[in-house]
């Protein structure tokens, strides 16, 4: 769900320079490998570096052809109208590490999203011993609802979710990305699907979304681009 947005843009780009039209459909990472698991015949395949890797070495996808799409940071927020926390000019939610970890002791109610990086932020909080200390004012996302609905809504104090799914969601003030030394990035990936019809032409639509040409719109949609590398397949 987090790149919804930006593969949208991408494809029409690539529609625009001549490429197929890509017919995407956003549903959340587990669904989405469960879905390709079961041989559902996609072209390409978006998720989480991880699992996207996984996949590969099952052969759902073609592990040649997997390449990093975009980097994710997670990022803090509060509802609007809320005065005891305010944007740093940096761009950091907090100072540091001991700054997150008191915004969150005294915080109230903490959201996080379901995916990988709720589950990095969930193990953080194991290992600062907080875990039993927060209890129940830790709440995940329920299926469907993005953080930023929840702490717009009240339901949530301080909510963390992927930067690019807080950017322009009502009732919401982003405080900024958290500190170098507890920042939680996700690489998203793309992969041609073991199952697809034309192995070559989905390729070329993969090879137009990580190139060069295309980190303009990834930046827009506030991801940073993955360090370039040797391309495989």
């Amino acid at each position: 769900m987090a790149t919804r947005h930006v593969l949208a843009d991408l494809a029409a780009v690539a529609a625009d320079e001549g490429l197929p039209q890509l017919q995407i459909e956003a549903v959340g990472g587990v669904d989405a490998a469960r879905r390709v698991r079961e041989q559902e015949p996609f072209d390409l395949v978006f998720l989480a570096a991880g699992a996207l890797g996984k996949l590969a070495a099952e052969g759902h996808v073609d592990e040649r052809t997997v390449a990093p799409l975009v980097v994710s940071s997670v990022a803090a927020a509060v509802a609007s109208e809320t005065t005891t926390a305010a944007e740093r000019p940096d761009g950091i939610a907090f100072t540091d590490a001991a700054a997150m970890r008191d915004a969150i002791r005294t915080g109230g109610r903490i959201g996080y999203s379901t995916g990988p990086s709720g589950d990095a932020l969930v193990q953080m909080i194991a290992e600062w011993g907080l875990s039993d200390e927060l209890g129940d004012r830790l709440v995940q996302a329920r299926p469907g609802v993005p953080v930023a609905a929840s702490v717009a809504a009240g339901e949530v104090d301080l909510g963390f979710q992927q930067l690019s799914e807080l950017v322009g969601q009502p009732g919401i003030r982003i405080l900024g990305v958290l500190p170098p030394d507890r920042a939680i990035d996700t690489v998203f990936a793309g992969a041609v699907g073991a199952a697809t019809s034309d192995g070559a032409r989905a390729h070329e639509l993969l090879n137009a979304f990580t190139s060069g040409a295309a980190d303009q719109v990834k930046r827009r949609h506030n991801f940073a681009v993955p360090p370039t590398g040797p391309r495989r397949g």
